[in-house]
């Protein structure tokens, strides 16, 4: 190919990288949220939209399309034309799902291109408030000498508070028996009956039962404490070192949309969250505020990947 060519076409690129940054977007941008409405996620997703909305000069509407692994949003915007009008909240789900199914209808690293996390949340080592277990050290000796006989109650297999009691008992080196509900209610409710002896669960919807002496938190499950809770260790202070789980939700949108475009979501995204307002929300619903460039939130997702599929062998999870 001849030098002529190459800088015309050099030429072509980058007028069209500055066409699409002066003249989008042209519509709404639609959020596609792979969980239900009022959860974290979602609650995450609509708190950072708003602000960004603002920043853009267009509304961004939320369209919650809740599935297992999140294959059902992911698949849409992976087939979603690459115009920056259509947008995935992403999580450690997309990373889980690969898995946790044979085969998807898209590849989580090549079809997506990453803007920006967007935050982090705990999970926390819960146990009922009459509990004779009063910290997780007292959790590990009475699972190292009741082998089999400790029981840990998550929501289903597969998600992310499942793993990470899997991840527990291989960092600890206990023999527990995981006991999978169909959601946080049900552990809630088997935790105060005594039918476990304690539980995974997200830290932050957790925090009114803390509150109300229901139960009590042993621990969280990231590398630093829980602003909301600066006397409760982290699984690693308490015992277990080398323990650090967060989940985190992020920004992507199909691969192909303009390096412009994404330039600008990240930049308005990255000011969503160094709004006081947003900040705060954020810390109401237990989340960490925290963005990234695009590289960092693509290492991310790589290093889960691989962190999570060794997790999801050895707990021997057949994927579907």
């Amino acid at each position: 190919m001849n030098r002529r060519l190459l800088l015309a076409l050099g030429g072509w690129s980058l007028a069209r990288s500055v066409f699409a940054q002066a003249t989008w977007p042209t519509r709404p941008i639609t959020l596609i949220v792979p969980f239900a409405p009022g959860g974290i996620a979602d609650l995450t997703a609509r708190t950072v939209a708003q602000s960004m909305a603002r920043s853009l000069g267009t509304a961004i509407v939320v369209d919650n399309r809740p599935s297992a692994g999140s294959v059902v949003a992911s698949t849409a915007v992976a087939k979603a034309a690459p115009d920056g009008h259509t947008l995935l909240l992403m999580s450690n789900a997309n990373a889980v799902s690969t898995g946790l199914f044979r085969k998807l209808p898209f590849d989580v690293v090549k079809d997506f291109a990453p803007i920006t996390t967007l935050g982090f949340f705990d999970l926390g080592v819960f146990v009922a408030a009459g509990s004779p277990l009063r910290s997780l050290g007292d959790v590990v000796a009475h699972a190292k000498a009741n082998p089999g006989r400790l029981t840990i109650g998550t929501i289903a297999v597969g998600s992310s508070q499942h793993l990470a009691a899997e991840l527990f008992k291989t960092k600890a080196g206990i023999d527990a028996l995981i006991v999978p509900y169909k959601g946080t209610p049900a552990v809630l409710t088997a935790l105060r009956a005594g039918e476990i002896d304690a539980a995974f669960e997200i830290l932050g919807p957790m925090l009114p039962q803390v509150s109300a002496n229901v139960v009590r938190v042993l621990a969280v499950t990231s590398d630093k404490r829980a602003a909301g809770l600066p006397e409760v260790p982290t699984v690693g202070e308490a015992g277990v070192p080398g323990y650090v789980v967060a989940s985190w939700n992020a920004l992507a949108a199909p691969v192909a949309t303009p390096p412009a475009v994404i330039e600008r979501l990240h930049a308005a995204a990255v000011e969503a969250l160094t709004q006081p307002a947003v900040r705060q929300r954020l810390q109401e619903l237990g989340v960490r505020a925290e963005s990234g460039s695009p590289k960092q939130l693509q290492a991310l997702l790589t290093s889960e990947i691989r962190r999570w599929g060794e997790v999801i062998r050895a707990a021997k999870i057949e994927p579907e």
